[in-house]
């Protein structure tokens, strides 16, 4: 597929910002500043971007917060503004939130966003980047963005209206209103909003399942529909064909039909 991951799971950094785990396939990556409600600072992004290339073995990963919530964007005092002074929010930007955005967009897995609690500012849209969104009941997105007067990061105003359609996203966009999980499933934001104490068991279940799943198909799906939308119908059947060959002649594919026709349960072996 060439994605790249990156360098193995043994990290040199000692992580404070945030916790990472990678055990059965499965990397758990939390973020863990709960009493700032996660919100990001420069070492946080450090340390996740760290974590993000340590993925080799990795065959799904999961991204959470610690505490009550699942990110509220930016710590501002991380990047206080003194009286009269100006800050190059754009720096900030292109260095930090977009990387991430193109790392968790583009990696050769699923990602799900285990959503606990509020998703506010470029947090919300960090979890709208992941594949599937699962999220608490209790738990809210906010683009708190207007209140402060700014606009949608970390490719709010890119997915918004791509997700929800542009009167919806205009009316998250521009009102800064908090949106419940459960009407943000409704509306087709998210995969899935489920009662606070199921959420554990679905993430752990839906990560147990693409952890032993046919790693190269799922990445190809995933890579597929991303890029499905600077393509014509034409140029997608083509891609399809292509995409199809490659998958046919894979491992996975020859496994899966096996076990099929055998009656027993796959046994993929990642890429």
């Amino acid at each position: 597929m060439g994605f790249p991951i990156g360098r193995s799971s043994n990290s040199p950094m000692a992580y404070e910002t945030i916790d990472f785990k990678l055990e059965g396939g499965i990397a758990r990556l939390t973020l863990n500043r709960p009493d700032r409600l996660n919100s990001f600072t420069v070492q946080m992004h450090e340390e996740v971007a760290d974590a993000i290339s340590a993925l080799d073995g990795a065959r799904v990963l999961v991204l959470t917060g610690a505490g009550r919530g699942f990110c509220a964007g930016q710590d501002l005092n991380d990047r206080a503004v003194a009286p009269g002074m100006s800050v190059d929010l754009g720096d900030s930007v292109e260095r930090r939130y977009n990387p991430l955005i193109r790392r968790l967009t583009s990696l050769p897995m699923p990602v799900i966003a285990r959503v606990n609690g509020v998703a506010a500012g470029a947090g919300a849209n960090i979890a709208l980047a992941c594949d599937i969104v699962i999220a608490a009941k209790s738990a809210k997105f906010i683009q708190s963005f207007a209140s402060i007067g700014l606009i949608p990061d970390s490719g709010g105003t890119w997915i918004l209206p791509r997700l929800v359609g542009q009167a919806r996203a205009l009316g998250l966009a521009l009102t800064a209103e908090p949106l419940l999980a459960e009407k943000a499933a409704e509306w087709g934001l998210i995969w899935k909003a489920v009662d606070d104490e199921q959420l554990d068991v679905e993430v752990n279940a839906l990560s147990a399942r693409f952890a032993t799943a046919p790693t190269r198909g799922l990445a190809a799906i995933k890579r597929m529909i991303r890029e499905s939308w600077g393509h014509s119908l034409d140029q997608e059947l083509d891609l399809q064909r292509d995409m199809m060959r490659e998958l046919g002649m894979s491992e996975d594919y020859r496994e899966g039909v096996s076990a099929f026709i055998e009656k027993r349960a796959p046994r993929f072996t990642g890429p």
